[in-house]
């Protein structure tokens, strides 16, 4: 399995929009993915409604992790979306 270390780059974090966006690119993605919060269980990265219920804030770190093939894509890709500021103007 391999992880990632992310800092939320969303100003807000992960509300509605960018937790959709993330959890459709997680989707269609070939390996599965989990999230989570320091603390908090993993969670599928494809459901949008277990993604809110993280409560991620921008500048909280999550961890990503992943298994199967295209592993370390997923998490670029993944890692990358949220290193994007989905808040910005």
């Amino acid at each position: 399995m391999s992880e990632r270390r992310v800092v939320i780059a969303s100003t807000v974090g992960l509300h509605a929009r960018p937790a959709k966006l993330f959890a459709k690119l997680a989707g269609d993605l070939p390996a599965k993915v989990t999230i989570a919060k320091e603390g908090q269980e993993p969670v599928d990265a494809r459901s949008l409604l277990m993604i809110l219920t993280l409560d991620a804030k921008g500048g909280d770190e999550v961890v990503l992790a992943a298994e199967g093939e295209g592993a370390e894509e997923s998490l670029d890709a993944l890692a990358a979306e949220l290193q994007t500021d989905r808040d910005a103007p």
